[in-house]
């Protein structure tokens, strides 16, 4: 799998997106593979609305790959005044550890120079994934000092099962 095989996604993968972005993160499935939050939060890690507005917005994309009703990882994308943003990052467990992430990764990156010509791409990440943070300093993303609150109250990004969550930026300047 290369950049090359990331595209666009339509409305009508809404379905798979869905299913995977909870099977990566949340409940039984996620923990056989290394992305989980399922001992951090509980519930939804996203929601149909939240999903289906970054697909049919100007200012955002979805990106997938994989077959267009089970895709095999996914990502949102957006540009706003402060840059390109990345978010929704999900593989299915069954398929990290195998260049998978990288590949979007890399697709994504590509997607926010070639479309809206951003010279860098910044994500969030929760402070106590430290081998999520770890893996994407390992790909040139660098803690920018700047935290953000985790949505505490918000049931759309699930129901946190600590107090102490708080989300760190990273960015990555683009080539």
């Amino acid at each position: 799998m290369s950049a090359a095989d990331v595209r666009f996604a339509g409305i009508t993968a809404l379905p798979g997106v869905l299913q995977l972005v909870q099977d990566a993160y949340r409940g039984a499935p996620s923990r056989t593979g290394w992305t989980t939050e399922a001992d951090l939060l509980d519930g939804g890690r996203t929601t149909p609305g939240l999903v289906a507005d970054l697909m049919v917005s100007v200012r955002d994309a979805v990106l997938v790959v994989g077959e267009p009703t089970r895709p095999t990882a996914c990502c949102a994308v957006g540009v706003s005044d402060d840059g390109a943003a990345l978010g929704m990052f999900a593989v299915r467990p069954e398929a990290q550890g195998r260049g998978t992430g990288a590949a979007v990764l890399a697709g994504a990156e590509r997607y926010v120079r070639d479309r809206w010509d951003a010279s860098a791409l910044h994500l969030s990440v929760i402070r106590q994934r430290t081998e999520l943070i770890a893996w994407y300093e390992r790909r040139g993303y660098a803690p920018t000092g700047r935290t953000q609150p985790f949505p505490y109250g918000d049931e759309r990004y699930g129901r946190p099962r600590r107090d102490d969550l708080e989300l760190v930026v990273l960015r990555r300047e683009l080539a």
